[in-house]
């Protein structure tokens, strides 16, 4: 099996040694990138499995980075674990809004972000082979879901989703019918661990069926549990 790549995009020359240090042990092929810009750079010549991304970066910052790698159709998909200080809840909303998959602070515990690496890759493989005809829904009542293009239409209409509203539209539009709790929310879309209020979930929803208009009434609130998706022809 070949060797999987990182793309560590981070400022900090010490941080980026040690990252360095524990991919390479774990068997990683590693890049580097001091800014935003560089890392793009590599983006676009080079193919790589997952990217580690710091917020803090000179002139360009992470959250602008991660937003364009998800623009892209050719790295939209890619995984990208946001490696920053901040640690407020808004911090983190905003990290996973702009396309961050999973979120750790500093100080962290090398051991911790690997794991969370091989969490990234693993979902990565698991939506690699449910890739193809599956990859993209017709959701219903006009609205498309792409997973793998990580977009939405409606009525053939671009939607402007924050990638975490695309992320719960996505696991809901999956698995129609199904009662998804907003914890159980919470834990797929930012991941387990996370000390993040139930009461955020309701946010994104309401904002998520503003922007779907009459589609909106595809998602069903399911009293004192959750919502689920009621799909439709």
């Amino acid at each position: 099996m070949p060797r999987q790549s990182i793309l560590i995009i981070e400022d900090d020359e010490d941080i980026q040694r040690m990252l360095t240090y524990q991919l390479v042990k774990n068997g990683f092929n590693v890049s580097c990138a001091d800014s935003g810009e560089d890392g793009l750079e590599l983006l676009a010549g080079e193919s790589f499995d997952c990217v580690i991304l710091d917020i803090m970066l000179p002139s360009m910052d992470g959250l602008e980075v991660c937003s364009r790698i998800r623009k892209d159709k050719d790295t939209a998909s890619i995984p990208i674990l946001m490696l920053t200080a901040r640690s407020e809840e808004e911090d983190m909303i905003t990290g996973f809004d702009s396309g961050a998959d999973d979120y750790v602070t500093k100080p962290f515990s090398p051991k911790v972000l690997m794991a969370r690496i091989q969490v990234l890759l693993r979902k990565r493989r698991q939506s690699t082979k449910s890739a193809g005809s599956d990859s993209r829904l017709d959701a219903g009542s006009g609205l498309k879901v792409d997973l793998d293009g990580f977009s939405a239409t409606l009525n053939g209409r671009p939607l402007p989703l924050t990638a975490t509203e695309f992320k719960i539209l996505s696991l809901l539009a999956k698995q129609p019918g199904r009662v998804f709790s907003r914890q159980q929310i919470i834990d797929d879309v930012m991941g387990y661990g996370y000390v993040v209020s139930t009461r955020a979930v309701d946010v994104q929803i309401h904002g998520l069926r503003k922007k779907l208009g009459p589609a909106g009434a595809l998602i069903e609130t399911v009293r004192s549990i959750g919502y689920r998706f009621k799909g439709g022809g």
